[in-house]
């Protein structure tokens, strides 16, 4: 039973989080020019529109089960069409855009739920047995492992949308065995990806700290 509620408390932030980062890569395509995740039903917060049966279910149930190591996931990528950026705006840029759009939206509500855990604890409303608080604590913690993960410059991850474009189309050759390996690479060196996460973390709750310890 304890499995249980460790898979449910990892699964429902994950699903929520990883709904909005692909809404995020829709609504920027979207406002860029690129209606096609518009017309394919992806312009939706609906996680049902998102989940991939691997990336967003199976994968953190066994690293759940596995326990310790870099928590990651993903869910079904966002269909981006480069040529209906609207005029003014260069396909490389456009993608580049839609890309970090993703990431950055698990920044914004890792920063929300940062700043939750510090002004609850301030003014004494915090519980580390309060379901609710465990929650928001998960979403802390997964939005920026996810944040840091999808940044990575590595197809078919938003990161790689920044190196040139010519190392990008060397990449996709082999995309799914780069892929492989990098995730053989975080299981084993899981240590590395902790410090981004927890420097970036420790960044967010010194902000809210100095905005609560001053109210």
């Amino acid at each position: 039973m304890n499995m249980v509620y460790q898979v449910i408390i990892v699964l429902v932030p994950m699903i929520l989080s990883l709904s909005v980062h692909e809404f995020a890569h829709a609504w920027s395509a979207y406002k860029l020019g690129d209606d096609t995740a518009k017309r394919q039903g992806r312009l939706t917060l609906n996680p049902l529109a998102h989940i991939d049966p691997i990336g967003t279910l199976l994968l953190p149930i066994l690293l759940t089960v596995q326990g310790g190591g870099f928590f990651f996931g993903w869910a079904k990528p966002v269909p981006v069409n480069s040529t209906n950026f609207r005029r003014g705006i260069s396909m490389r840029k456009g993608d580049i855009l839609t890309a970090v759009a993703g990431p950055m939206s698990n920044i914004i509500i890792a920063f929300i739920a940062s700043g939750i855990i510090i002004g609850t604890g301030t003014f004494g409303l915090a519980s580390e047995t309060n379901p609710a608080m465990i929650l928001v604590s998960r979403m802390f913690m997964i939005n920026l492992a996810l944040a840091v993960f999808n940044i990575l410059p590595v197809p078919p991850l938003d990161g790689h949308y920044l190196l040139p474009q010519e190392l990008q189309s060397k990449l996709r050759q082999y995309q799914l065995f780069v892929f492989i390996a990098l995730l053989v690479a975080i299981n084993f060196f899981s240590t590395i990806m902790a410090v981004p996460i927890t420097i970036i973390g420790k960044s967010m709750v010194s902000f809210w700290a100095l905005i609560f310890g001053g109210a």
